[in-house]
């Protein structure tokens, strides 16, 4: 301070300054508040997330066991019945178009071996 200032004085630069900080105190305080509201409404997010946890494993549980199945008996099933229609197909008369007699049950017990 200079000698012609008085000790209770303040200068310009000081006064602006002061307001100056008291604007980023306010500003900060504003940036706290919204990060605050931020953080709940991740954590609430993140609860409704959470409560999903088991309806997903429950899914990839029943993905993992239709892929089983698929990779399994259900191809090799599908590629039996198409050799068998091809068979079948290669047998029938192609003048008659007629099956012979229990065909169709024959096919209905496969079809219900695939379905177990």
């Amino acid at each position: 301070m200079s000698s012609s200032q008085s000790p209770g004085s303040t200068s310009y630069f000081e006064q602006q300054r002061a307001e100056l900080l008291r604007e980023i105190s306010l500003s900060f305080e504003q940036v706290l508040q919204n990060i605050n509201r931020l953080n709940r409404n991740l954590e609430s997010v993140i609860a409704v997330g959470n409560e999903f946890s088991s309806v997903e494993a429950l899914w990839s549980q029943f993905e993992n066991v239709m892929a089983k199945d698929g990779e399994g008996s259900g191809e090799k099933e599908h590629d039996e019945e198409r050799a068998r229609e091809r068979e079948d197909s290669e047998t029938t008369p192609k003048g008659d178009g007629s099956q012979s007699p229990g065909a169709d049950e024959v096919k209905q017990e496969d079809d219900d071996e695939t379905i177990r």
